[in-house]
Formats: structure tokens, C-alpha cells, sequence
């Protein structure tokens, strides 16, 4: 029995777009980020999908109605979704970063799988909860097709989880926009399959949010990333 879940990015959010390490910092939307949300709910208009479960933030939130837009599902929120907690990194821009915590920021850029927030979340603890919690949804929703709103960093470890099966390779991962779906099967006789990842197809260039500068900087020195 093969179950389908489609993995959304929240919307861009203030974090995103002031350049701050937002983590569990429950942030606002931008207006660029509602906007995104339209075309993100036309893009689901038409799948099929049977339940939702989101990341209980109001950027998540928010992007969980988008997708629910054209379909009226209950709506059902997990916090083991939520992003990684990035302890004193919470509220600090990334510029500040590589001089406020040196140590901690060389390995968020060169090895994320050993990153560990001061004061927060070991990355461990994102790979684990994040393999926990999809196992979980799978197993409630055997043969169904299902919707998951979740943030940056959690997702790119469930990502590499399922792709790879090694926390090393986070990097190889790539990042992905604001709104950006991918979708991963779970056969209950083979486990967990990617079917595509980080796709965002349904946003105008304009409405990318992974085209700036200081982001290509981010994925350039390490693949590193951002909530």
C-alpha cells in the first residue's frame, strides 16, 4: 500500500526576508509571502488530497489554508513539524552570525549534520523528530494522499532522509523557495521513495525568493540554510 505526501515550505516570512535565524520565532508573513500563497493554492486546486497536517506557526498556518484553499479539510496541527529551535541564533540576522558564534557557524556552513544551536536544537534532534513524526503521518494515512506544511531546515532533513539515509549529506539536499512542493511515497513493503523535491514551479520570477544575492552566498560557502 502506497501512501503520497506532498511537502510544502511556509511562504516567505519576515525571517526570510529581514535575513534573520527566525527558528521558533512565531513570524508574520510578508506581503510577497501572501502572494505566493495564491499561486501555491492554485497549484493544489486540483490533487486530490485527503488530509493536512501543518507545523502549528502562522507561517505554516497560513500556507497550510492556501493549500486546503479548494479542498475543506480538517485542518490538523503537529508540533513534532515544528523547525529547528536555534537557541541564542533565535532573532540574530545572518550577517552577525560568523563573528557573534564562530565556532557554531563553520560547522552550520560546512558540516550541518554535526551542528549543534547554542542553547537550542542539536540537528540530531530535527533528523529524528522529523523521521518520527513523517513515519507517524504515514502509518495514520495508509493509501491516501497527504499534505505536510513544514519549515526550511526540518524539511531538508526529512528530504535527506528519505534521498540518502545519511545526515552528512544535508548538503546535498539543495534548498528550496519559499512555497516549494515536493512530493515522497511511503510503500508499507519498501518505505520511503522521493518523487521530486523542492519544486516551485508555480511561482512567477518574481515571486522567487531564492534568487538574492545573500542567499546564493549562504549555498555557495557550505549549502547552509535558512528557516
Amino acid at each position: 500500500m502506497v501512501t503520497r505526501i506532498y511537502l510544502v515550505r511556509h511562504a516567505e516570512a519576515e525571517g526570510n526576508a529581514s535575513e534573520f535565524f527566525q527558528g521558533n520565532i512565531d513570524t508574520a508573513l510578508t506581503e510577497k509571502g501572501e502572494r505566493q500563497l495564491d499561486f501555491l493554492a492554485a497549484r493544489f486546486r486540483d490533487i486530490p488530497l485527503e488530509a493536512l497536517y501543518f507545523s502549528p506557526y502562522q507561517r505554516t498556518r497560513l500556507t497550510a489554508e492556501a493549500v486546503n484553499r479548494n479542498h475543506g479539510l480538517k485542518m490538523i496541527p503537529e508540533y513534532d513539524l515544528r523547525e529547528i529551535n536555534g537557541g541564542e541564533w533565535e532573532g540574530r540576522t545572518w550577517a552577525e552570525l560568523p563573528a557573534a558564534f564562530p565556532a557554531e557557524y563553520k560547522m552550520w556552513t560546512t558540516r550541518m549534520a554535526a551542528f549543534a544551536a547554542p542553547f537550542g536544537d542539536a540537528m540530531t534532534d530535527v533528523w529524528n523528530r522529523m523521521a518520527d513524526v513523517m513515519a507517524r503521518i504515514a502509518d495514520e494515512n495508509r493509501g491516501k494522499t497527504v499534505a505536510v506544511v513544514s519549515h526550511g531546515c526540518a524539511l531538508r532533513n526529512f528530504l535527506c532522509y528519505v534521498e540518502f539515509r545519511d545526515m552528512e549529506r544535508l548538503g546535498d539536499v539543495g534548498w528550496a523557495d519559499n512555497t516549494a512542493v515536493s512530493l515522497v511515497e511511503y510503500d508499507t513493503e519498501t518505505g520511503w521513495r522521493l518523487v521530486f523535491k523542492n519544486d516551485s514551479a508555480h511561482l512567477p520570477a518574481e515571486y522567487s525568493t531564492l534568487r538574492t544575492s545573500h542567499w546564493n552566498q549562504y549555498e555557495k560557502h557550505g549549502g547552509s540554510s535558512r528557516t
